[in-house]
């Protein structure tokens, strides 16, 4: 064996294992223990090879289980970058120049759904946690999960709160909050669903009781009279149920319009993260 291969032998066992990202960066996943003076010393190495690359971002992914090398990286320059249930992202910029990696997911998306049967009657429910609607008797709400269509999120929560089978029909409006959960953004859309089924079955963990409570009775609640964005949306919900927009079968333009709508959602949602 040559000379030059030996030293690249010898230089690869002190680097650690990476692959290259689409931005010039390096993308760095520990799988397997290790002692943490090792890494540390492996992961000084490593980033001096990277800065004399050229190489810009470094990701270091660490399961959960490995959690006693994040102080070694931190020590080193790293931060948090974000975090999910099994790991921990850390990263750390090596040119002089200004720093370009993405933030994490600023925004968290919501959905509301406004669900009324033949009898004028929209679908509420009282949740049993949460201080501010606590008691209060309001329409199925929830967070969509991850790589979830708003729609989709809609129609599964509902059936999770209420047990009822229903069908995605618009979005009705939506709105942007900031310093929600965690400081994060909230993007909250309100869609309007069509019931395929009307018997209720409660989620026991989460909601108190739920109810068909005709429209009137719903529009005249405090709680809707006194927020401005519920009662805006309340009463364009009625101007649609007057016209007999709600369950009337969709037009062919409507149709077009939803889709093209929910596919730049989508795109939207793809930016944010």
């Amino acid at each position: 064996m040559a000379l030059e291969q030996i030293a690249e032998v010898v230089q690869n066992e002190k680097l650690l294992d990476a692959i290259e990202d689409e931005f010039n960066g390096v993308i760095v996943e520990v799988n397997e223990p290790m002692d943490p003076k090792l890494f540390h010393s492996k992961l000084k190495t490593s980033v001096s090879h990277w800065r004399q690359q050229g190489k810009k971002g470094v990701w270091i992914k660490l399961p959960i289980k490995l959690v006693s090398l994040v102080e070694p990286a931190v020590n080193e320059g790293f931060w948090y970058h974000h975090a999910e249930p099994t790991y921990i992202m850390l990263v750390y910029w090596i040119p002089k120049s200004g720093n370009t990696i993405p933030a994490n997911a600023t925004h968290r998306v919501s959905i509301g759904a406004f669900v009324m049967n033949q009898k004028r009657e929209v679908l509420v429910v009282k949740e049993k946690i949460g201080k501010t609607l606590k008691g209060m008797w309001k329409f199925p709400t929830g967070t969509a999960d991850e790589g979830e269509d708003v729609c989709d999120a809609a129609v599964r929560e509902v059936k999770e709160e209420t047990g009822i089978d229903t069908e995605f029909v618009e979005i009705l409006s939506f709105k942007q909050s900031h310093k929600a959960l965690f400081g994060k953004s909230e993007i909250f859309f309100v869609c309007i669903l069509r019931p395929k089924s009307f018997d209720i079955q409660i989620q026991e963990l989460e909601i108190e009781a739920a109810m068909w409570m005709p429209l009137e009775e719903y529009i005249t609640q405090k709680y809707v009279q006194s927020n401005e964005f519920m009662k805006d949306i309340t009463e364009k919900y009625k101007e649609k149920v007057d016209l007999d927009e709600v369950h009337t079968e969709f037009s062919i333009i409507k149709k077009k319009f939803t889709q093209n709508f929910l596919l730049s959602l989508r795109a939207l949602v793809s930016s944010l993260k």
